[in-house]
């Protein structure tokens, strides 16, 4: 099963042992939810904002022992019980897609990383809780490989974000570049542009790679399943690279033929 708005995370994927499928998709779905709220169809900001505000208000209900208002949060919350998972991961991803509404410029890859530090990281924590390895090294790993999957997804996105009013590149590394946002706007990936990629690109494959003995220290079928995601995101980036990182007319992604080579890899 693949989430769209996650497609660099395999979700609830058959390599997934039976009995974590249900709790994993339960955690996809609270995130692609309240994702969807901050970025989805033409509501305005404020609707937007009371919409993650209601999300925020059934944790509060769920840590105080309440019943949700929210039909599906009882399963939520179940898993949340069950498995013992940290509620302030489940916030940490609310203020990044609550940012989404209010920010839309990072001044600095600082501060995009503080939004990696939420919107993404707080998945690969909530699974390493739920598979019982939430040791301090792969958590560490495990951020590394979130925050790079993020910013992979910025740069196949540059084009997708900027027509939503948002540039997460930083401001700080464009103009070092001299990369204009009417550049961006036009969809001109001339002059500077294919160095300002690569750099984009080197530096994510680095973070990529740094966390990628995670995949081997987890046993069995989730190791391998998180195998696949690195390969996943290493593929995206080589596919980046072959098009000098021209996302404004081509967007690179996964395709079927490209999953046998990940399994080979992964394997």
């Amino acid at each position: 099963m693949a989430v769209k708005h996650y497609e660099n995370f395999p979700v609830a994927s058959l390599l997934l042992p039976r009995h974590f499928r249900h709790p994993v998709a339960q955690i996809y779905r609270f995130a692609r939810e309240a994702d969807d709220f901050a970025d989805e169809g033409n509501a305005p900001d404020d609707v937007r904002l009371q919409q993650l505000e209601s999300f925020r208000a059934e944790l509060r209900r769920i840590e105080r022992g309440l019943t949700p208002e929210i039909p599906w949060f009882a399963t939520l919350a179940a898993v949340i019980r069950d498995y013992h998972l940290p509620l302030a991961a489940f916030h940490d991803l609310l203020s990044a897609f609550t940012q989404d509404v209010t920010q839309k410029r990072y001044a600095s890859f600082d501060q995009v990383l503080d939004y990696c530090r939420r919107s993404a990281n707080p998945v690969g924590r909530l699974l390493l809780v739920l598979y019982s390895a939430a040791t301090p090294q792969n958590l560490a790993d495990s951020d590394a490989i979130c925050s790079s999957l993020q910013l992979i997804n910025f740069l196949q996105d540059i084009a997708v974000d900027f027509g939503k009013g948002r540039i997460y590149m930083p401001q700080d590394e464009l103009a070092r570049f001299q990369i204009s946002e009417a550049q961006i706007a036009s969809g001109d990936a001339g002059g500077n542009w294919p160095a300002f990629m690569t750099y984009q690109i080197d530096r994510a494959r680095a973070l990529l790679m740094s966390g990628a003995p995670l995949g081997n220290r987890l046993e069995g079928r989730i190791g391998l399943e998180l195998r696949m995601i690195v390969q996943g995101g290493s593929r995206i980036l080589e596919k980046l690279g072959q098009i000098r990182g021209n996302v404004f007319h081509h967007r690179p992604a996964l395709k079927w033929f490209d999953w046998p080579l990940l399994l080979a890899r992964s394997l």
